[in-house]
């Protein structure tokens, strides 16, 4: 078979318009590295990852694991529903799909890996708030036309026929990593131990209901990060099996050298703060900035949407 070789200066395109893609996402990455100003040669890694559809001409397809349900802490958010946080993120991540067709014109698309199914007995969440919260992400992705999102989550790969602890036993058994690995790299691994902790912080502050003592529900969140972590894994692996060749996104903060991107959905105190863990408020100059409700609260006064709270406005 003859081969055609390719004209000369292709490989320098696909390498500039990898660039130019990486380029877009920079200015949002999420991270604990003390240096902002990187370029897009320090992440070889996504750079590797867009060349394969950029290539071939192809959409890039992102997927994000999140937005996997409200916290059940009321001082931190509004309700168990999307709210304002939800749609200004989820306009964002469809802003960013229509910045990237800018510079590589068949576009991006963007996959919501929804994921509270896979966490609800560890996070304790009800799992019919967690099927309202992923339907009416649905609803609000069609009514805002945001046309470049999908959502995916545990309903798209078994079903509707087992029961939902039934499906997080599946996950678990084929794709979690064993609980002695996850053990070993909190010891000796820096960005896990972070993870570790930041998990910790979050199970803590949201065990509202916990009726023992201080230290048991320090104990208890510190049991169910691990658990927490196993499953995060899962996640990612059937999500990698599910969309092979997908650029991951993380809304963990990661570091250089990471095979994931940590993007900031919006402006926060906070590096680990997301609109399910908070509320919006939106400043006198038109800033919109995440923070827990009782601190929003303190701030402003509600708004309503759709006769629902959805924010706050400062002043």
């Amino acid at each position: 078979m003859l081969t055609v070789p390719a004209p000369p200066g292709a490989r320098a395109d696909v390498q500039a318009v990898c660039a130019a893609v990486l380029a877009v996402l920079l200015p949002h990455r999420r991270t604990l590295d003390a240096g902002h100003g990187d370029t897009p040669d320090a992440f070889p890694a996504q750079l590797r990852q867009l060349a394969g559809p950029v290539a071939a001409g192809e959409p890039i397809v992102f997927t994000l694991p999140g937005f996997p349900c409200k916290s059940p802490n009321p001082a931190k958010v509004l309700g168990h529903l999307p709210d304002e946080g939800e749609r200004l993120a989820l306009r964002f991540l469809d802003g960013l799909c229509a910045r990237i067709a800018a510079v590589h014109p068949p576009g991006a698309r963007m996959v919501i890996c929804s994921d509270g199914h896979v966490f609800s007995d560890l996070i304790q969440v009800p799992d019919r708030d967690i099927d309202a919260y992923a339907d009416a992400l649905r609803t609000l992705l069609h009514d805002e036309g945001l046309t470049q999102l999908d959502v995916f989550d545990l309903r798209d790969v078994y079903g509707q026929e087992l029961s939902h602890d039934a499906k997080r036993t599946l996950v678990h058994e084929r794709y979690a990593p064993a609980l002695e690995t996850l053990q070993s790299l909190t010891r000796t691994d820096e960005p896990t131990r972070r993870l570790y902790q930041g998990i910790t912080r979050f199970l803590f502050e949201d065990s509202v209901s916990f009726a023992g003592t201080r230290s048991a529900r320090q104990r208890s969140a510190r049991r169910r990060a691990y658990g927490v972590m196993q499953r995060s894994r899962a996640w990612g692996d059937l999500i990698a099996a599910h969309h092979p060749g997908a650029f991951r996104l993380s809304i963990h903060p990661q570091p250089r050298g990471s095979a994931k991107f940590g993007i900031r959905l919006l402006d926060a105190p906070d590096v680990w703060l997301t609109p399910w863990h908070s509320c919006v408020l939106e400043h006198a100059d038109g800033r919109r900035e995440l923070l827990h409700r009782a601190d929003a609260e303190r701030l402003g006064r509600p708004v309503l949407r759709q006769g629902r709270p959805s924010h706050f406005v400062a002043g």
